[in-house]
């Protein structure tokens, strides 16, 4: 990534860990126990997130009267990604270490898309 791009993760990485702290959500230093309800909380209101973002979508086959809502489904999207940012926060994770993650992982992804990905393999496992 070049150094904009990386800026701009950084900077959001930044401003999250501001709001968090606004509303008194300390994710430095947590204890195992900490983390782990932290992640359960960021997992339930990701996966609330995404019933939201679902129904910014004309999903009930059945009713007539929805429309695709894309301006909402933009910012159900970008709720992910705040509660997800504080995820990464919570295991520790910088800008920095999510994009190189990322870089690791998606090599792997490519190379199982590769070899065709037909057995379950644990190819991931050197990914720090």
């Amino acid at each position: 990534m070049d150094n904009l791009g990386m800026d701009k993760l950084e900077e959001i990485f930044k401003l999250q860990g501001e709001l968090n702290n606004r509303i008194g959500v300390q994710l430095e230093n947590l204890n195992e126990e900490q983390k782990t309800q932290w992640i359960l909380n960021y997992t339930r209101a990701m996966q609330q997130e995404l019933c939201e973002l679902v129904d910014s979508v004309p999903w009930k086959w059945w009713a007539k009267y929805q429309k695709f809502d894309e301006q909402n489904a933009r910012v159900e999207v970008i709720d992910l990604f705040h509660f997800l940012i504080s995820l990464a926060q919570v295991l520790g994770l910088s800008a920095e270490d999510v994009y190189n993650i990322y870089l690791q992982k998606n090599k792997v992804n490519h190379q199982r898309q590769e070899s065709g990905y037909s057995t379950k393999t644990e190819d991931s496992k050197h990914i720090k």
